[in-house]
């Protein structure tokens, strides 16, 4: 019985993830036959994608509610035009699917999101990649976008942060700063954006020297990642850092990651409108977050109907 349970609860962890990959592919059926039986040949950008995008923001939102009871904080932050959005990268970025589905059905607003290049390459997802406005992270497609009023996100760390940050939810950026000098060049706003207990709900093994390495050389997600309990997400979105001509890219950086961490690390070095980042993020993981992570008490807080 004891290993009859114990195999049951390895396939939970691994299925569950595994579920995801498949309900993406599911959503590019639909997308297919939505083009195909609507004979749509326009910009997958544009409006007349907007009912495909309501259908699966609506499936994703239910989804998010009932599995995770997700909430949405401090949308009243994102501004009426343009800005770039700076989150941290959960192992698997459920968090953040939830948070566009739910940004297009209360706002009808669609936010442009930096991938890594492996996405591009994966098979069967090209459609699903256009209409919901997965980009390259290349100076000129973000700059293009925010030129045309959209919202932009990125997570510095990106697949790093996702296979090699843990429960203490230290940031994976390294040197990346090339997000803050498109915001200054294009001068708008950084946002930063946090999801509490992301890493309670899916996680990747501790033992990863080799994986580490091996992703050094061949840029792969190559830690196979486990969870989906059902713990709860709240995603809070900080407020705007303005643009200002007078700091740089790094003190910019450094700014949004120690919002998303409040001061958990001392910031050193002539470093602004990078610092002013990681200022931000830091900041709201110290403010939301219990450190280090626990799965049973992001479980618990599924009862918690005071906490906002």
């Amino acid at each position: 019985v004891i290993i009859s349970l114990t195999l049951c609860a390895l396939l939970f962890f691994f299925i569950v993830p595994l579920t995801m990959l498949f309900f993406i592919y599911f959503c590019n059926i639909l997308l297919l036959i939505y083009r195909r039986n609507n004979m749509v040949k326009a910009d997958p950008l544009g409006d007349v994608w907007d009912s495909a995008r309501r259908a699966m923001a609506g499936v994703w939102d239910i989804y998010a509610r009932v599995w995770h009871g997700y909430e949405l904080h401090g949308v009243k932050n994102l501004p009426e035009g343009p800005g770039i959005l700076v989150y941290y990268h959960g192992a698997i970025p459920i968090d953040y699917f939830y948070f566009i589905a739910k940004l297009f059905l209360w706002k009808k607003r669609l936010c442009l999101s930096v991938a890594d290049h492996f996405v591009f390459h994966l098979p069967g997802i090209k459609l699903l990649l256009e209409v919901t406005g997965i980009i390259p992270g290349t100076r000129e497609e973000c700059l293009n976008a925010l030129k045309n009023g959209y919202l932009v996100s990125i997570s510095p760390g990106g697949v790093r942060e996702a296979q090699f940050s843990d429960e203490s939810y230290q940031l994976v950026w390294g040197n990346r700063k090339g997000f803050a000098r498109v915001a200054l060049d294009a001068k708008v706003p950084i946002i930063p954006m946090y999801t509490q207990n992301v890493r309670e709900g899916y996680r990747t093994f501790k033992e990863r020297k080799f994986f580490r390495q091996l992703y050094e050389s061949t840029r792969l997600p190559l830690v196979p990642p486990y969870g989906g309990l059902p713990v709860k997400l709240r995603t809070y979105i900080g407020e705007p850092i303005p643009y200002d001509p007078n700091i740089t890219a790094e003190e910019l950086v450094e700014k949004v990651m120690v919002i998303l961490f409040l001061h958990n690390q001392v910031c050193k070095g002539n470093l602004l409108f990078s610092f002013q980042t990681k200022t931000a993020i830091q900041a709201l993981i110290s403010k939301h977050q219990t450190i280090p992570g626990s799965i049973w008490k992001a479980l618990l807080e599924r009862f918690d109907k005071h906490r906002k």
